[in-house]
């Protein structure tokens, strides 16, 4: 990979907390903030074909909040770039360049199918509730909608919104190449602001902001020296044909259970697997140990009596979820499989729409169907068939017919899955993987499965000198309303990690939500999880050990 002269090294953060930083010092850009309005970015200074771009507006604004939440007099800045294919939408961006810069950057990543921009003046995923954010701290922040922008009246979610995938170039850049348009522009920018480039820059993102955290490690090593990702959809073709399985299970003749089942069906999980830990506080913490099988909750006969129980067809679609995915066909990427989502994953109803949802999958698909359904809706309509009205359930993910090399050649765009990882290393890249036990939408098996990988690639000694991966139990995907809304300062880990070569020792993660008071808990290595020791404050991560 070529690298351009005069730019330093960017450095990416994915997903957690803010990170902490020496007092930023005041700095004299060689640029006003206003006077940045119409500043050219020349296609040059961009490492992938682009015409160029530029600043389309450039304002102060105003120190606001207090605590955590105070950020400082920032100039913020959006610009455009634009494609090489004139029917394609512009990769629209937005940075933050507080008055006083601590020389470092954070990217943001995305979500979903991406199609606005992130808040740079916000959080990255599994923050601490404690901490200000990155731009709070004095970092130049940015992030872009990665090159196509959703539809305003898009429901339930814009990030929902996959019509751009029409176009060849749209649907490269959000596979990835708009992550390398978008941070060459800022960095750019940051320069023309500052008259010097980060000394540091970190990215941060989970779901697809997590995949493309993984995409800038493997792709542009050189670019960031730390990435934190966060329940990456590092797979995301293999994910999306999962979700089509999942939609053809869950559109059969009463398989379906509606929201009173699926609590049912959560409230007996944690009921059977809640003590295994060695205390009762809502929280699975081995979630591979637990052993539960739905059929203890069969109706009577196995017909469908009533929301107090499971019929057989339900309790066929709720295993058959749970149930590692393999087709019988080959993609480009490599992949033959999806592992499937542990019983305690999606059936938690304070998050329905992540979850299954409250209607079954159908053409047309409901805007109540659970958000993988939806995803898949989008991908077989705008990615695969490129047909609106394509019926998405006409399409068999484990025999896709006329579609497989359409399907294959999508996966060599979206799976994020080459596992060495060694250019990253060897510039002193490093790693944080983070996910919840209780994910609804991104399998933390899946990440689990990517982490084997690169160890079996690189060796485990290897792979420990610049790589972390921590699953937490009881976090979910939004991290709303989880059974453990998990908040942990990893930018201040990741940044200690990267400048003073001091990786995480003894992590501890902390529980959001507001009834949790300080419940704490270690963050365990991967494939440990922290067991209560039998003595001091079950609420105290110094009462848990972690175990294999």
């Amino acid at each position: 990979m070529r690298r351009r002269q005069g730019v330093a090294p960017v450095v990416a953060l994915v997903c957690g907390a803010a990170l902490i930083a020496p007092p930023a010092a005041a700095h004299t850009g060689s640029t006003g903030c206003t006077a940045l309005r119409g500043t050219m970015i020349p296609a040059a200074v961009i490492g992938l074909p682009t015409t160029g771009g530029e600043v389309t507006a450039a304002q102060l604004v105003a120190p606001a909040g207090d605590g955590a939440t105070a950020v400082g007099e920032h100039c913020r800045v959006d610009a455009a770039l634009h494609p090489v294919d004139p029917a394609a939408p512009d990769i629209l961006l937005r940075i933050a360049l507080p008055a006083r810069w601590n020389r470092k950057a954070l990217m943001f990543g995305g979500g979903g199918y991406d199609g606005t921009i992130p808040d740079v003046a916000g959080n990255v995923p599994y923050s601490p509730a404690d901490r200000p954010t990155p731009l709070g701290r004095g970092y130049a922040t940015f992030a872009s909608d990665s090159g196509h922008q959703a539809a305003p009246d898009f429901t339930p979610a814009r990030s929902l919104d996959g019509s751009f995938a029409v176009n060849d170039e749209a649907l490269r850049n959000f596979a990835g190449d708009a992550l390398k348009k978008t941070r060459d522009a800022a960095v750019f920018v940051i320069g023309k602001r500052y008259g010097a480039a980060p000394r540091h820059s970190f990215f941060a993102g989970g779901s697809s902001g997590g995949r493309e955290a993984l995409a800038v490690a493997q792709r542009w090593p050189a670019d960031f020296g730390g990435v934190l990702s966060a329940y990456p959809a590092w797979n995301a073709a293999s994910l999306d044909l999962f979700f089509g399985h999942q939609a053809q299970l869950l559109s059969q003749p009463g398989a379906f259970p509606g929201p009173a089942k699926q609590d049912l069906l959560y409230r007996n999980v944690i009921s059977a697997c809640d003590g295994a830990d060695g205390v009762r506080d809502g929280v699975v913490s081995n979630e591979s140990g637990c052993r539960f099988d739905p059929v203890v909750l069969r109706c009577p006969g196995g017909g469908d009596t009533g929301d107090s129980c499971l019929s057989d067809p339900q309790i066929d679609v709720v295993r058959k979820m749970s149930a590692p995915l393999r087709w019988d066909y080959d993609i480009a990427s490599g992949e033959r499989g999806y592992p499937g989502f542990p019983f305690l994953s999606g059936a938690d109803m304070t998050t329905p729409l992540l979850g299954l949802g409250t209607a079954a999958p159908a053409g047309p698909m409901p805007k109540t169907a659970g958000y993988g359904v939806q995803f898949w809706d989008q991908w077989v309509k705008h990615f695969v068939t490129r047909d609106p009205a394509h019926d998405p359930l006409a399409i068999d993910p484990l025999d896709p017919g006329p579609w497989r090399q359409r399907i294959s050649a999508l996966s060599a765009l979206q799976d994020v899955n080459d596992p060495d990882l060694r250019p990253f290393a060897a510039v002193g890249g490093k790693l944080l993987l983070v996910h919840g036990a209780a994910d609804e939408l991104v399998s933390h098996r899946s990440t689990a499965e990517y982490f084997g990988r690169v160890q079996q690639r690189l060796g485990s000694a290897a792979t420990h000198r610049f790589a972390r991966f921590y699953v937490v139990p009881g976090a979910n995907h939004v991290n709303v309303d989880a059974a453990f809304a998990a908040g942990w300062d990893s930018v201040t880990a990741l940044q200690n990690w990267v400048e003073r070569q001091l990786p995480p020792l003894r992590p501890v993660v902390t529980d959001k939500n507001p009834a949790a008071g300080q419940r704490t808990r270690p963050l365990c290595q991967y494939p440990a999880w922290p067991r209560y020791a039998g003595m001091g404050d079950p609420d105290s991560a110094r009462s848990y050990v972690c175990i294999r």
